[in-house]
Formats: structure tokens, C-alpha cells, sequence
């Protein structure tokens, strides 16, 4: 049995998130709130939500037992990308793209 969660149109980079990611897959779910609630990078608090929405889908709507769930994968995909101008020198622009991310979890027992 597994539970997930996904969080779509996050305003982080999939690269930057993806960071994040690695440090707690296939971990078990406390070690891995854990290790993120000790992370400086803003990836963190993202995840740290996403992943306690997935334990919560598992407990309320598979029954799960709580203490005995692990990461079983979690992942990244590319969001629609918001192009902005910046102007420049002579007249020029450059293009600023703000990448957004759908995040995925799944946790299982």
C-alpha cells in the first residue's frame, strides 16, 4: 500500500528542489522530517509540507501505520515557465525565466 502527494505550480526551480530531494529518499518518514527541519534551503519547508501531506493521505485514507512509513520515491517535474523582461544597456532586454515546480511524493509502509 502507498499513499502520495503532489504539489503542483511551486515557484522554485526543479533543480534546486531536486537538492532537497536527495537527501531524503528512501529515508523513514521521521528521519526525514527531521533532516529537513534542519536544512537551510528554502527547498526544504516546501518539501517538509508535501511529505506531511502524504503521511496524512496515508493515514486518514489507507489506515496506514504511521511510524512504520518510508519514502518510497519522491520526484520532481517541470512546471510551466514565467517569462519576464529586464531591461538593459542600449535599449536591449534580456528574458528572466521563473521555473516553477510539480512535486511528488510517495510513501509506503
Amino acid at each position: 500500500m502507498e499513499a502520495r502527494a503532489v504539489a503542483k505550480y511551486i515557484r522554485i526551480s526543479p533543480y534546486k528542489i531536486r537538492r532537497v530531494m536527495d537527501q531524503v529518499r528512501g529515508k523513514k518518514v521521521e528521519e526525514a522530517l527531521q533532516r529537513l527541519a534542519f536544512s537551510p534551503k528554502k527547498g526544504a519547508r516546501i518539501l517538509d509540507k508535501v511529505i506531511r501531506s502524504a503521511v496524512a493521505n496515508a493515514e486518514h485514507n489507507l489506515g496506514l501505520d504511521v511510524d512504520r512509513l518510508y519514502i518510497k520515491s519522491v520526484y520532481a517535474d517541470e512546471g510551466p515557465t514565467l517569462k519576464r523582461w529586464m531591461p538593459r544597456a542600449m535599449g536591449r532586454a534580456n528574458r528572466i525565466l521563473k521555473r516553477t515546480s510539480h512535486i511528488t511524493v510517495v510513501v509506503s509502509e
